[in-house]
């Protein structure tokens, strides 16, 4: 994961911008861990594991922080014991938008941090 992306800012989305060209998402995805996954060009996702409850907890939390920061939220489905997963794509223009791929950069680096 290149230290270039997470350390970019997410910008404000009116909506008027396109989403990512397909071309544009692949190679944004070649910047984060193999894990994310592009699903249909409209979000990423990555399946996060942990030891137990409380570490789960933790990520979630840690993410949630996270996207207050950026102002660019997440969703965060299948918290329960020992894992999380985190989706993202940008909900003003239904799609990906360069934000996405910072927030995951972001998570990236915090899980590879404390995790």
């Amino acid at each position: 994961m290149p230290e270039e992306l997470s350390s970019k800012v997410c910008s404000a989305c009116s909506g008027d911008e396109d989403p990512l060209k397909a071309t544009e998402s692949v190679e944004k995805m070649e910047e984060l861990d193999d894990r994310w996954e592009l699903e249909d060009n409209h979000h990423i996702q990555r399946k996060f594991k942990f030891e137990d409850f409380q570490e789960a907890l933790d990520f979630v939390n840690k993410v949630g922080e996270i996207a207050e920061e950026q102002g660019h939220h997440p969703v965060i489905n299948d918290f329960t014991w020992g894992r999380a997963t985190v989706k993202l794509y940008t909900h003003k223009i239904d799609g990906l938008h360069e934000n996405d791929f910072i927030m995951a950069a972001k998570i990236d680096e915090m899980h590879e941090e404390y995790f």
